[in-house]
């Protein structure tokens, strides 16, 4: 769906991306990682055209960009760099004029009921008149997702779409963006923000001072470590037992490098050791951003 090779952007002597190799597929909610100035929202730019690369190539739909543009950027639903809007204009007057700007006229009743939609779809009011300059932050962010949705594209490139809104509110938009993926959306979902990709995503890249460090599947980090978590009352006994395999002791609990979780509790009960939690340990995301930022 989208593919890069050697993506590279530089302002001066500053390198703001550098040789990126995307690999997004079709299907995917691929979470894009990075601090603030990492470089994300240059990338992004540049995979929808609105930034020149130095060096390298980007492909969305298989065709190259910007080149492909006219055809591309139709199939593509897009929230860059906080939402546009008319200021003096209704949310839905705003919606009306993106859409008609943004290829063939439709029929002013078919618009209509699609801005009735898709303003609904993201918590906004359809009836709700008010100029766009009277809305918070989160309810511009919210109009600008609107946007993105109007013709139903098969791809989202979203540039920090939560931005603005409080915990319920990114709660909808990540129920929202889940019930489109599983409808056959492919989205592209950059932001800072750990807990949100590790939720939703099912890819991760990860982008530390230009440089992609990390890219893999959740699947793969969130495998198994090959340590398991015993919590006892019987620490001493355990460690005793299985000397030499024990990573770490605590007050009621070890973690013990082990193969067969199973096979370690049969021993440890074996044995008298009374066991009242086991589990395998897995590495959180923020874990693994922080290993692969730390290299």
């Amino acid at each position: 769906m989208i593919r890069t090779h050697g993506l590279t952007k530089t302002y001066g002597q500053v390198k703001a991306v550098d040789a990126v190799d995307l690999d997004v597929r079709e299907g995917d909610v691929y979470g894009f990682l990075g601090a603030n100035g990492s470089g994300k929202t240059t990338t992004v730019r540049m995979l929808l055209g609105l930034v020149m690369a130095n060096a390298g190539d980007a492909e969305v739909f298989g065709e190259s960009m910007p080149r492909s543009s006219a055809s591309v950027l139709p199939r593509i639903g897009a929230l860059v760099e906080g939402p546009g809007a008319y200021p003096h204009l209704s949310g839905r007057s705003n919606l009306a004029l993106f859409d008609a700007a943004a290829g063939p006229r439709v029929r002013r009743s078919a618009r209509q009921t699609r801005i009735s939609e898709v303003l609904e779809q993201v918590g906004l009011d359809p009836d709700d008149r008010r100029p766009t300059k009277a809305y918070s932050l989160g309810m511009k962010q919210r109009l600008g997702l609107a946007a993105a949705l109007m013709r139903r594209p098969p791809l989202l490139v979203l540039d920090e779409p939560t931005n603005g809104l409080d915990p319920q509110g990114i709660r909808d938009i990540r129920e929202l963006l889940l019930s489109l993926n599983r409808a056959g959306t492919t989205i592209f979902l950059s932001s800072h923000l750990l807990a949100e990709i590790e939720m939703m995503s099912t890819r991760v890249g990860v982008l530390d001072r230009g440089r992609l460090v990390l890219q893999e599947d959740m699947t793969a980090i969130r495998g198994a470590t090959g340590l398991v978590r015993v919590q006892t009352p019987d620490v001493g006994a355990a460690v005793a037992l299985l000397d030499g395999r024990v990573q770490h002791r605590g007050t009621a609990e070890i973690v013990v490098r082990a193969d067969d979780p199973a096979d370690l509790n049969a021993r440890l009960v074996a044995a008298g050791v009374r066991v009242t939690g086991l589990e395998p340990v897995r590495r959180t995301l923020e874990q693994v951003v922080l290993e692969a930022t730390a290299r």
